[in-house]
């Protein structure tokens, strides 16, 4: 897998670090069967005024919409 490598080309540390904090996430949400763009559509659409004491309840495994990933979908 040559995706370790891309990394190294992410512009700077930070960069580096966002987008791994976003295949985190990705992944996160298919480990809990959810659609990855769904979870993020859902997120990034309530993460403004949802209270910052109460953001875990965005976690994908908390996450109450349940959007199967494409290849659950198949199945």
């Amino acid at each position: 897998m040559h995706k370790r490598k891309n990394y190294l080309f992410a512009g700077s540390d930070a960069g580096g670090e966002r987008a791994a904090a976003i295949y985190s996430l990705i992944g996160t949400a298919k480990l809990n069967g959810l659609d990855p763009e769904a979870y993020l559509r859902h997120v990034i659409g309530r993460i403004a005024e949802h209270p910052v004491n109460r953001v875990d309840e965005l976690l994908p495994w908390k996450v109450e919409l349940k959007v199967l990933a494409p290849e659950q979908k198949a199945a």
